[in-house]
């Protein structure tokens, strides 16, 4: 039926006779002669109706509107000279139909597939029509080809492709788990995992050594542009390795992804401490495509003569005052937009913004009364401005500073043009995360209760509890991350001693892992990589819903199947269930 795809021709082509196959991408009739622009997977190929060479392929063709299926049959020649169409990869050919079949007839389609504009309702509902542009063919052609490397090369380091199962315990540490009623045991329930976490420590307990797998995963949390309630990760555990043994792995992988893509990256990352991070950029995945950081001015409002940020600066383990430098401010925004910015930060949780201009004369903004001039040139001298520059200053408690700060540098940057390169690969990883997180007065695993603490023998202050734990950020997005894991059966107990999780609950939630441990469990660590996100980052896309095939939307609902649906009242008794009455 087809002897070629629609891109696979050229001029060495000429004068010979061949069958392809697509969709009506454009049809236009010049009186007489009708030109039909034929898409397949691999381009565009314009095909000539011509009464000269078949009436009757004429006549079928000035039946055919845009999106049928057709299957032609034709010789190739040269277009004539002047009507070369350079945009397309078949722009010095097309086919002389001499046989044509309508193979399928289409409705008029809902969207332009190439409109980006097309709202998202209208192009999810109709997802598998908008999968037709040569966009969407694009990404996951780039999806595909990652997904192959991302095996090969995890096959060449000795890495053991193993599938965990889908259906399986609850264990409602993170986000909320999706539940599954199991009908042979009435008022049970299964839930699809979140992770592989459990599952891929049991298999180095079995000795596995090396494990990996592109696993689907499940977690019922809200949504926003890079989370979606199903997804999929690169996950990979190993044994008797250190951090230095994973991340290596875990830069082979990403880089091997990255060139194979046409990614030019280097094959080491630069490192972060994870308080480094907040510090100098607010956030635990700071954007590294561009500078701006925050800077520490604690200590010369300490000396202010406004009560405020005087009584804030009395508690510096607990309270911070940032700067933030933004080059060639008082250029780029005019007083209005910068007294704008205050009610972006207060989004945050902020109190104010306070700011300087520096000009010829020096600093000027409504703060400077509460400086002597001796400290004023010492915030010049300590956020190395310049002439023209505009410095902006955030004060409160630290963590809620870091984080209104750190989204103001991003907001930023977005607004100066060439501020930030689209694009450049910055990777980064953050390192020496806390073991724990105390959240309304409850001790919490930053990233999971299995992770490996570097040591429990201060408990006075469990946040400054540092753990063997690494992530790996990209463009201010967190790619993925992971740790070294607890193996030692007392180390864990430890640990869920801290948190409040007694033995009963423990031996409830993950007695199976704790027994586990018992048999000899051998060091060992791994990571996970979003494999959305990444494909998002190499697409250069603007949501994780452009890289799956059939997303959902932010609430959580597939508009094409109108998944989730009732179901009847036969299926709930089975699974032992009843739907209480909507108030």
């Amino acid at each position: 039926m087809r002897t070629h795809y629609c891109t696979h021709i050229d001029e060495t082509n000429i004068k010979e006779t061949i069958s392809v196959a697509g969709w009506v991408n454009s049809r236009r009739d010049h009186g007489g002669i009708i030109f039909i622009d034929l898409r397949d997977k691999s381009g565009i190929l314009q095909l000539v109706a011509d009464p000269k060479d078949s009436q009757e392929a004429l006549s079928i063709a000035e039946t055919i509107r845009d999106e049928f299926v057709l299957i032609v049959s034709g010789t190739i020649r040269a277009r004539g000279e002047g009507l070369e169409n350079p945009n397309l990869k078949t722009g010095k050919i097309e086919l002389v139909i001499k046989e044509l079949i309508i193979e399928n007839k289409s409705k008029a389609m809902p969207f332009d597939i190439n409109d980006d504009k097309v709202n998202d309702e209208i192009r999810l509902k109709n997802r598998f029509l908008e999968l037709r542009s040569s966009k969407s063919y694009d990404i996951f052609k780039l999806r595909s080809k990652a997904s192959m490397q991302v095996r090969n090369t995890l096959d060449e380091l000795g890495f053991l492709d193993v599938e965990t199962p889908i259906l399986t315990k609850s264990t409602p540490e993170g986000a909320r788990d999706y539940l599954v009623p199991s009908r042979v045991h009435g008022g049970e329930f299964y839930a699809l995992p979140q992770s592989p976490q459990l599952f891929k420590q049991l298999l180095m307990v079995s000795g596995f050594d090396k494990y990996f797998q592109i696993a689907k995963c499940f977690r019922d949390e809200d949504l926003r542009a890079d989370r979606q309630p199903e997804f999929t990760q690169i996950d990979v555990e190993m044994s008797f390795c250190n951090q230095e043994d994973v991340i290596e792995v875990a830069q082979k992988v990403i880089y091997d992804v990255f060139t194979k893509c046409g990614k030019d990256i280097p094959k080491t990352f630069n490192r972060m401490t994870y308080n480094d991070a907040l510090e100098t950029y607010g956030t635990d995945k700071p954007d590294m495509r561009f500078d701006m950081p925050l800077i520490d001015v604690i200590d010369i409002f300490a000396n202010s003569t406004n009560e405020i940020f005087a009584q804030i600066a009395k508690d510096k383990k607990n309270n911070r005052i940032k700067a933030l430098r933004c080059p060639n401010g008082d250029k780029i925004f005019s007083k209005r937009q910068m007294k704008g910015f205050e009610e972006y930060v207060r989004k945050f949780g902020a109190k104010g913004l306070g700011y300087f201009q520096y000009k010829e004369d020096g600093l000027k903004g409504p703060l400077t009364k509460f400086f002597s001039q001796a400290d004023l040139e010492e915030i010049i001298a300590t956020t190395k401005l310049e002439i023209g520059d505009v410095v902006f200053f955030g004060a409160g408690d630290k963590k809620t500073v870091w984080d209104y700060m750190g989204r103001f540098r991003l907001y930023l940057a977005s607004l100066i043009d060439g501020m930030i390169d689209p694009d450049a690969y910055k990777f980064l990883w953050v390192v020496d995360f806390p073991m724990f997180e105390i959240i309304d007065g409850k001790v919490k695993a930053l990233h999971h209760p299995f992770t490996m603490p570097k040591s429990l023998d201060n408990l006075e202050d469990l946040e400054a509890i540092e753990s063997i734990a690494y992530d790996i950020v990209l463009n201010g997005t967190e790619l993925g991350g992971g740790s070294i894991r607890i193996h030692k059966e007392e180390i864990q107990a430890k640990v869920f001693d801290i948190m409040g999780i007694s033995k009963q609950e423990a031996n409830e939630k993950f007695g199976f892992l704790l027994e586990a441990l018992k048999y000899g469990a051998p060091s060992h660590g791994g990571f996970a990589l979003g494999l959305d996100r990444m494909i998002m980052l190499l697409a250069k896309t603007d949501s994780i819903r452009d890289v799956i095939a059939f997303p959902k939307t932010q609430k959580a609902q597939c508009l094409l199947t109108k998944a989730p649906s009732p179901v009847d009242e036969l299926q709930l008794k089975e699974l032992s269930l009843r739907l209480r009455q909507q108030v």
